[in-house]
């Protein structure tokens, strides 16, 4: 069984490069992957994340979660891959493939992997085989805030004094509607 070499890239707001080197067999699940990244970052590990494929811009591709969230099978072109299922050697497209983890959707840790090598026999286990800088505390990002996210005076006008809606409709016009009367 083959090894493969990963560098796991944390994308964080500090402006030194942090990341590990990790090696792991090529007939691995991502479930293991995941755990190891997890694990060589000093996060908990009890947070819902999932991969992406990538491609050399960083763009996501096809998403392997990490639990069945799926709702209903048949409306779905391509169901979304399983980490426990999902065997890393099915995902290997390019000598350097590219996966994007994104971890606690919340606060929207990222990490950037890259295949950088391979060797002939793949450990028992993954091993982290060179790490880089110190990981922050997984709790010192902040979460998103729903009233962050929905911040904004719709009443504001543009530079031309004109309002935010694009139906060229303003607050008054909607002013004297009923909510139940359509």
């Amino acid at each position: 069984m083959a090894g493969l070499k990963f560098r796991v890239l944390l994308d964080s707001e500090n402006s030194s490069e942090i990341f590990r080197d990790i090696l792991i067999k090529d007939t691995d699940n991502f479930e293991s992957l995941y755990k190891a990244i997890v694990s060589s970052f000093r996060f908990q590990g009890d947070q819902m994340a999932s991969f992406y494929v990538s491609n050399d811009s960083w763009d996501k591709g096809s998403e392997i979660s990490l639990m069945d969230l799926s709702y209903d099978d048949e409306l779905t072109e391509s169901p979304t891959a399983i980490m426990k299922d999902a065997l890393i050697k099915d995902f290997i497209e390019e000598p350097d493939q590219k996966f994007i983890l994104v971890y606690d959707f919340m606060r929207m840790w990222i990490f950037l992997l890259e295949l950088i090598g391979y060797e002939k026999e793949g450990p028992e286990k993954p091993e982290v085989l060179l790490s880089m800088g110190m990981a922050p505390p997984e709790d010192s990002r902040v979460a998103a805030d729903n009233e962050d996210m929905f911040a904004g005076d719709l009443e504001e006008e543009d530079e031309l004094g004109f309002d935010d809606f694009e139906d060229g409709m303003s607050d008054e016009d909607y002013s004297n509607l009923d909510e139940y009367d359509y």
